[in-house]
């Protein structure tokens, strides 16, 4: 497990900052599985073919969000438009995999300001979403 994730679990509650949804310089794609395209074409009362559509687009075979502009095309001020059926990317944010050496944890920190907020979350709970982002990202 991660060397920053103390036995008893870490500290995280989102912040309504809008941060992760805007690009940081970084590779900035928000990739979905068919499961998330459904979930969101359903939000949107839309086909899921129409969603597809409308809003992603195809590199490399795998299907992603099309970012206008580096920003989440669902991005609505500071809020998610399509908050509750976000993609499992979103999710699981900010417990990725790839998020959690603590030198990438501490750059999270200086723009996400949910890092060290809220309840605890032990450390089974954030093992489980990991497992979860995991998955969809097998799914892809």
């Amino acid at each position: 497990m991660p060397d920053h994730i103390p036995r008893a679990g870490v500290r995280f509650q989102c912040q309504g900052s809008g941060n992760c949804c805007v690009s940081h310089g970084e590779y900035g794609y928000v990739y979905v599985t068919l499961a998330d395209r459904r979930r969101l074409a359903a939000t949107l009362g839309i086909k899921t073919q129409q969603f597809t559509r409308r809003y992603c687009i195809k590199t490399e075979g795998l299907f992603h969000l099309d970012m206008k502009n580096g920003d989440c095309v669902f991005l609505d001020g500071k809020r998610c438009a399509v908050y509750d059926g976000r993609p499992t990317q979103c999710r699981t944010w900010p417990f990725w995999p790839e998020n959690m050496p603590a030198k990438r944890w501490a750059a999270i920190a200086e723009f996400c300001p949910g890092i060290g907020q809220g309840n605890l979350i032990p450390l089974d709970t954030v093992r489980e979403i990991l497992s979860e982002q995991r998955r969809s990202n097998a799914e892809l």
